[in-house]
């Protein structure tokens, strides 16, 4: 059971600030862009197509990831979780939902740009809110296992705020992590690789390059690898001879995810983009970016 009040230890006062500091910039960054992505779709008739709905679903998470960094950032202010052991499970529940529905996400836009731009089939309303709803339950489900006993939700090696705790690396974290990090991770990145793979021949086929189709694995990879790899390790070996500061390193950088997800699947897509401009100044979006949603 987690206390109300942990110490900090490993940290100073000044990188406790900085690391306070670093999370309220990705959560405000996190939290602007993706809320003018959801009132966009909200506001513009245009952007309600069933593939911009993935595309709110991926915003809907990264808003939630940026609201669980906002959390953290003022607790890193404080210097400790004022939220006490209910808190704690509700936060690290919350940041685990969302991370896991933000990769899902990701993984079911890479398959709807794979059957526009290869299958040339159009994404169905029934077919968007399907893989939608499935995309938040198996987020859920995975998500709500620790507060049900397989897995454990603890404080971060900062201890002002909560996640999945790998610190124990015992038989429970280690059959949790395989088997949801497969579901999650792993099979999510091979649906993008042969998903894009597919799109980049096609491309090199007409000539026609619509979107770079290498960034959104390795954007993937650069923020959620590091803390895979590092739970991954706790599978092995005993986490705890890592500083805790490196082990705090790939938690910050999971969170560069929804700023950098907005970019790539928001402002980089001319559809979206169009909406976005089309929603903060009045304008009508242009007939030539309701073509084909933008890819």
């Amino acid at each position: 059971m987690v206390t109300s009040h942990p110490g900090l230890e490993g940290f100073t006062d000044f990188e406790v600030f900085g690391l306070g500091t670093a999370l309220l910039v990705e959560a405000l960054v996190g939290l602007l862009l993706n809320g003018l992505t959801l009132l966009a779709f909200y506001k513009i008739k245009e952007l309600r197509t069933p593939s911009n709905l993935l595309i709110t679903s991926l915003a809907l998470s990264d808003f939630g990831i940026s609201m669980n960094a906002f959390i953290a950032a003022f607790s890193s202010f404080l210097r400790y979780w004022p939220y006490g052991s209910e808190g704690c499970q509700t936060h690290g529940f919350h940041g685990f939902l969302m991370a896991l529905a933000s990769i899902n996400a990701c993984a079911a836009i890479a398959w709807d740009r794979y059957h526009q731009n290869c299958s040339r089939s159009r994404l169905q309303w029934s077919s968007a809110i399907t893989v939608t709803v499935f995309i938040w339950g198996i987020a859920a489900f995975w998500s709500a296992m620790p507060l049900l006993g397989w897995g454990v939700y603890d404080y971060e090696p900062l201890r002002t705020c909560c996640t999945l705790d790998y610190s124990k690396g015992d038989s429970n974290f280690i059959s949790f992590f395989i088997i949801m990090g497969s579901f999650e991770f792993i099979f999510p990145i091979f649906i993008m690789l042969s998903s894009y793979q597919s799109c980049k021949s096609k491309f090199k086929k007409t000539g026609q390059v619509k979107f770079n189709t290498g960034l959104p694995v390795k954007t993937l990879i650069f923020c959620w690898g590091p803390y895979s790899l590092l739970c991954f390790y706790a599978t092995i070996e005993n986490i705890t001879i890592l500083s805790p500061k490196l082990r705090m390193i790939p938690a910050v950088l999971a969170k560069t995810s929804p700023t950098i997800n907005a970019f790539i699947y928001v402002l980089g897509n001319e559809n979206y983009r169009g909406g976005l401009w089309s929603f903060l100044t009045g304008q009508k979006m242009l007939p030539r970016r309701l073509k084909r949603d933008g890819w």
